[in-house]
């Protein structure tokens, strides 16, 4: 129980990091390296300021705004420096590299005998705690995307990310949205990044390797299995994509493969559910699922 428990709290907090990449993976159609970057920036610049002796919720803000910031650079780079999407956030991600090392003084840091977020729901089962701050956090973030996206200016947001030369010929600055969204983004990553760092207990430089995907496998695993969805039913499929996420990884590694295949495995989970559309076509899997559920009515 306490190990299922443990998956629905991690996918919840992962969840976050789903979100935040949907913005410019999904929204804006940016294919942001930045995470790699921001999401362990997060998690030392949230640990550094715990160990110092910052609050846990400061600290946790506070690692929320460093990653806007580096959202922003990877926005101003594109927009106005007119480098590459992809080259931007690489840039943004190597660069952060140096200053994570910086903040925390060293590769890692432990927060050992230091009070969390997570302290602050005592006394309840193991793991619970991580299942109510996670749901906490998520309820938050998505109520506020939500909200903002029914507004005129998240409106112009998804213009943008719809049809930039439209969207530019109602008045809309494409620049700005693409400036917005990657800052907005990368706070959210590296908000994630701070949760998972205070419920692990410690951050480390090398903790964004292959982050990336498993960000893109909560959407698109939240996409496949609920299909057709509105924006914001897309929105709370990325959590629920996170904690299937979770399970498949728990499975796995209740089968006795080796932890230190994790990246692969979740290489292999996203390829898989990537190309599950291109086999539902070719072989009409949820139609034949349909007649079946039909026939046993």
């Amino acid at each position: 129980m306490s190990i299922i428990v443990s998956a629905i709290g991690q996918g919840l907090t992962w969840g976050v990091v789903g979100i935040g990449l949907f913005l410019t993976f999904r929204i804006l159609d940016f294919p942001d390296m930045t995470v790699e970057g921001t999401f362990p920036m997060g998690a030392a610049t949230c640990v550094a300021a715990i160990y110092n002796g910052v609050p846990p919720i400061l600290a946790t803000l506070l690692a929320m705004i460093v990653g806007m910031l580096a959202g922003l650079v990877t926005g101003l780079l594109y927009t106005k420096g007119k480098i590459p999407v992809l080259l931007a956030g690489i840039l943004t991600m190597t660069a952060a590299y140096s200053i994570n090392l910086r903040i925390m003084g060293r590769a890692n840091l432990s927060l050992y005998g230091k009070s969390t977020l997570l302290d602050s729901f005592k006394g309840l089962p193991p793991y619970f705690n991580s299942v109510f701050l996670g749901m906490l956090v998520i309820f938050v973030v998505t109520g506020l995307i939500i909200y903002f996206l029914q507004t005129n200016l998240g409106q112009a947001f998804i213009a943008t990310g719809d049809n930039p030369v439209m969207a530019k010929s109602l008045g809309i600055s494409t620049d700005t949205m693409q400036i917005m969204g990657l800052s907005v983004s990368n706070g959210f990553i590296a908000l994630g990044g701070a949760l998972v760092a205070q419920n692990n207990g410690f951050a480390d430089v090398n903790m964004g390797i292959g982050i990336i995907v498993v960000a893109l496998a909560s959407i698109i695993i939240g996409e496949v299995v609920f299909g057709e969805l509105t924006m914001n039913e897309r929105l709370i499929a990325v959590t629920i994509g996170s904690i299937l996420y979770r399970f498949v990884i728990l499975i796995v590694l209740q089968l006795g493969f080796n932890a230190n295949d994790l990246n692969l495995i979740s290489a292999i989970v996203l390829a898989i559910f990537m190309m599950f559309p291109a086999f539902e076509k070719r072989f009409k899997v949820r139609r034949t699922i349909a007649k079946g559920a039909t026939r046993n009515e």
